[in-house]
């Protein structure tokens, strides 16, 4: 099954992820919070493991994406993690935060969208959870050709249990 979590541009749907998350162990993937200097970084869920995804850095290595800068690097690392861990299938729940403008450009972490969504959308007993802004969700829905899913809030996730 698919959820997709949605909402506006920092309405707060990853922090209410990570409070989602706290105590529970049937739940990875990877959560995409900003830093104490208000820079995304990516988690990872179940081994709390973060690596640098955006960067004030200038290298070649980048992708950029309105203001922001994002390492390639990051999202290698990214979608080779959610794809070892989605073939481990020891997760009930399985996090991608988020997909977004890259996506669509086939960018980002769109390779493991891609073989993720196939994959969970008609599975009954393992959850996708994707994260994507409330404005994107027609266009990541047609790109993905997504049809079976349920809509979260980060008011209504409690209810998943």
């Amino acid at each position: 099954m698919i959820y997709i979590l949605t909402g506006e541009i920092r309405s707060g749907k990853t922090s209410a992820l990570l409070e989602w998350c706290k105590n529970r162990d049937d739940i990875d993937g990877l959560l995409c919070p900003d830093n104490a200097r208000g820079k995304r970084y990516f988690l990872e869920v179940k081994s709390k493991n973060e690596f640098e995804l955006e960067t004030e850095r200038e290298t070649e290595a980048i992708i950029e994406i309105g203001n922001f800068k994002f390492l390639k690097s990051a999202f290698e690392k990214a979608n080779s993690y959610l794809q070892s861990v989605a073939s481990e299938n020891e997760s009930r729940y399985l996090i991608v935060d988020e997909l977004g403008k890259l996506e669509l450009k086939n960018e980002g972490l769109h390779p493991s969208a891609r073989k993720l969504i196939s994959n969970y959308e008609t599975n009954e007993n393992k959850h996708l959870i994707l994260v994507v802004r409330d404005y994107l969700l027609e266009a990541l829905l047609t790109h993905y050709s997504i049809e079976e899913y349920r809509i979260l809030t980060k008011v209504n996730i409690e209810t998943l249990n």
